[in-house]
Formats: C-alpha cells, structure tokens, sequence
C-alpha cells in the first residue's frame, strides 16, 4: 500500500513554519551576538578598546599581542588558574560521572529495602540548586579544616543528582538484563560485569553526564569564591571576576578590561573543544556493540 501524498509531505518534504524561523533566527542571534562581541574585542588593542564602538573591528590585530599579556599580567597567575580550573573539571567531572554510572547501574539492577524512598530523595536534590547549599558546605567544611584547599571544590563536584538519576534510567532501558545474566553464568562478579558489560553499553549516557559536569564544574563561581582565599588556588570564573574588579578601581583600567575581555575568550575554547569532539557519541545506539560477537 502506497503511502498518501499527505504522508509523503510530513515525512519527506515536511512543512516550513514561518514563524518558527523567525524565532529560531532571532535566538540564534541572541546566543551569538555575545559571543561575536567577545571575538571582535578581544582582537582590539588597548586604545581601539576604549575608541571603537563594541561590534567595530579595531584598526589592527592584535588577539595575539593580547593573549601574551594575559599569561604574562601578575606575573602569570592566568596559568595558575587556567592549571587548577582544568584539575578540578579533570578530578571532578571523572569521578562524578564514574558514581553516577555506578550507582545508576546498581540501583537499575539490585532489588533493596527503601529503594522507592531513595528514588524520592534523588529528585528531591535535583529540585535544589546548588548555590542554596553553598553556606551549608562551608560551614562543614570549615569545621573539618579543608576550606582554601582544593578538596572544597572537589568533593561537592563528586555528587551529582541528575547524572544518578539519568544514568538510572538510561540503565534500565539500555541494559539488557540477558547480557547481565550471561556474564555472572559465565563467572564474572557484579563489578566485572559493570565494567565489562555495562558500562561500554552507557557511553552516551556516560558522555552526557560527563560535558554536563565539565560545564558546571568549568563555570561554578560563588563556591570557589566562599571556600577560597588564596589566589593560587582560584578557578578562572573567580580569578577573571578578580581582575574585572581591579579594572573598575586601578588606574590602568583600559588595560585590566582588555585583559579581562581576551581571558573571558580563552575560557570558552576549551568549552566549545569538548562539545565538538563529544558529540559523536551522543548519537551512538544505546545499546552499540550489544550483539557484537
């Protein structure tokens, strides 16, 4: 039986919205128009900065004579930064997305008392938002001396509620117990089994909690800026907010603000590095490589 000409168009040669393209186009630009500006400032010199108009190019080049100042200024404390930021998303986002595959995998498997109640309390952290626990952590940190150390950003980044609860599901959809089953028939105990079996089959989920938590972690501000004092110990969020402020007070404020500009940049490339070379995965089958032999 054919298909109907009005098949054909849904499926084939769907309808265009005008409307929708309009809003699609003027959201594009609303994401964009930042990001354009940050590029075209952060190629101006000192005195093209102050001169020109925001979205004017300058009348020269100068994003490389910038980015050496920016690694140079305060005798380069940008590394410094730039070195913790990457520690912490490295540590952070490794362990975080490792848990949560973990414990999504045994609570997607493992029948257990109060396993309702858990469900519960998972959705319960997600609905809070982190910046509400901050003074909590604080406090408890500083009773057990590890404020201004690294181990303030680190262990709030290991627990992750939604990636719990995203590799839960993904988990029961995507594992087929028979595999499961097969493994532990064969000999292999549940930690084998996760490592082997399960978790090659959660690698899109894997991947979407891992960029979610290189994100967040990349870009958390007010919990480094509560636990810590010691410059050498900043993220770049807090770090650049610092020089922001400088800029706004120090006699040399053209040049703190240029910096500022081309340091905002450099923090996004990394970002944008992660996404393009990530998403591959996410459209992967959910079950790739199940029935390979």
């Amino acid at each position: 039986m054919r298909p109907t000409s009005s098949r054909l168009h849904t499926v084939d040669n769907p309808k265009k919205s005008t409307t929708l393209t309009v809003m699609t186009g003027l959201f594009t630009v609303y994401c964009l128009l930042p990001l354009v500006w940050l590029v075209i400032n952060a190629t101006k010199s000192q005195a093209d900065f102050v001169s020109s108009f925001g979205l004017a190019p300058g009348r020269g080049f100068a994003l490389w004579d910038n980015i050496v100042d920016v690694f140079r200024y305060q005798d380069g404390i940008f590394s410094r930064w730039l070195l913790n930021t990457v520690i912490y998303v490295v540590v952070g986002a490794t362990v975080s997305t490792f848990l949560a595959a973990l414990g999504g995998y045994a609570l997607a498997t493992m029948d257990f008392r109060g396993k309702r109640t858990f469900l519960f309390v998972v959705l319960g952290s997600i609905s809070v938002p982190g910046i509400a626990l901050a003074i909590p952590q604080f406090l408890l940190f500083a009773q057990l001396g590890v404020t201004n150390t690294p181990w303030a950003i680190l262990i709030p980044s290991f627990i992750n509620p939604f990636g719990l609860y995203l590799m839960w599901v993904f988990t029961a959809e995507a594992v087929p117990s028979g595999l499961l089953d097969a493994a532990k028939i064969d000999g292999a105990g549940e930690f084998r089994t996760f490592l082997q079996i399960a978790l090659p089959l959660l690698a899109p989920a894997s991947v979407t909690v891992l960029l979610f938590s290189f994100v967040s972690i990349w870009n958390n501000y007010f919990l480094p800026l509560i636990m810590l004092k010691d410059p050498e110990w900043y993220p770049l969020t807090v770090g650049i907010n610092q020089w922001n402020k400088l800029g706004s007070t120090a006699g040399n404020g053209a040049l703190v603000q240029n910096l500022v500009i081309t340091s905002a940049l450099l923090t996004i490339v990394p970002l944008i590095i992660a996404f393009l070379s990530l998403q591959r995965y996410w459209r992967s089958g959910l079950a790739l490589g199940a029935i390979k032999g």
